[in-house]
């Protein structure tokens, strides 16, 4: 099968041809229709982000695709079947596991790191952690609810516990932040969206933001304040320590910040306005198993969009083009990788 490869120091990712994995007890083999390109998969090239599989492996981690040979013991599926693979697959008997938050498993595999990823015509992995779609929706258009969608729906609704009325803030609408912003606007949030570029701030009141800022403005985050009277929530969905201060900034007394975006870089944090303010911190990884069919069940209803979130898709012989558009800032939010 063809495949797109990381090695080791390497800026781009090698076209090559390897063996086609077999499924053993327990797992499948996976048609992929399509990879969502995302930053993280950046990282590894540009940055030199370690990867927990030794390269030569294949990135990739939001995938969609269709059931194509079942390993021994498997039952619940069938050939053919359409499947959205979630990111991170998670032990299920762990302490975090048997405690209903897989999304923190002890032993979680990252699709793309820990395994060979969709940057790829097939893929293998365990047959219970796959997650079933219904055969009217787009394919390709779905792979992207592995991560694009399934952490900002943890994010809101999980560790932001956002509710109808609250105001919220979302700094970054990127691949991740822009879902942020529609998943708590469905929530019944008073959403303000932060952003560089206009395009994204455009798209993101398409998607149901109440008010945009350009973060070019001086003092955003006073503006929004003013504006508000302080918000409730507040996202960070980028990874900048700057930017992850910014949106504390934009809370009232007793207000929560979820920080969404990763960086290895420490935050300085002001102390005494948070106990003073009774302010709340909290982290946000991924998405839990049972939270995906709730995902799948807002796509088919319409009430969350996937089509107005692909930017553009790239064949496996292209897919060091979709990084290259990536570094320029050219896609607004989703590149995908299609293997049709």
């Amino acid at each position: 099968m063809k495949a797109a490869r990381y090695y080791k120091g390497e800026k781009v990712l090698r076209i090559e041809d390897i063996p086609t994995p077999e499924p053993a007890a327990g797992e499948v083999r996976i048609k992929i229709a399509a990879c969502g390109v995302c930053h993280t998969d950046l990282h590894y090239l540009d940055h030199g982000v370690p990867t927990f599989k030794e390269p030569p492996m294949t990135p990739g981690h939001e995938i969609s695709g269709t059931i194509e040979k079942l390993g021994d013991g498997v039952t619940k599926w069938n050939e053919g079947d359409h499947v959205v693979i979630p990111a991170v697959l998670t032990c299920g008997s762990c302490e975090a596991c048997r405690r209903g938050r897989e999304n923190i498993c002890q032993n979680m595999m990252m699709v793309g790191n820990n395994i060979d990823g969709g940057y790829a015509e097939q893929i293998v992995v365990s047959a219970k952690d796959l997650i079933p779609l219904p055969k009217h929706l787009n394919l390709e258009d779905c792979s992207i609810i592995a991560d694009a969608l399934s952490t900002p729906y943890h994010a809101v609704v999980n560790r932001g516990e956002v509710k109808p009325g609250q105001v919220v803030s979302v700094f970054g609408c990127g691949g991740v932040g822009i879902n942020v912003v529609q998943f708590a606007a469905l929530a019944g949030a008073k959403v303000i969206a932060v952003d560089l570029s206009d395009e994204k701030l455009e798209m993101a009141k398409k998607l149901g933001a109440y008010a945009t800022y350009n973060a070019k403005e001086e003092k955003v985050e006073k503006i929004i304040r003013k504006a508000t009277g302080g918000c409730d929530t507040a996202f960070e969905v980028i990874g900048n320590p700057k930017v992850m201060l910014q949106a504390m900034s934009t809370l009232k007394t007793g207000g929560r910040f979820v920080m969404v975006g990763y960086t290895a870089d420490s935050v300085a944090l002001p102390a005494a306005r948070i106990m003073y303010r009774e302010m709340e911190i909290r982290g946000s990884l991924g998405c839990r198993p049972v939270d995906y069919n709730v995902i799948v069940s807002l796509v088919d209803q319409g009430s969350i969009a996937l089509e107005p979130l692909i930017s553009n898709r790239y064949s496996i012989d292209d897919v060091n083009k979709a990084f290259d558009d990536i570094r320029e800032g050219k896609p607004i939010i989703r590149n995908l990788m299609v293997t049709s």
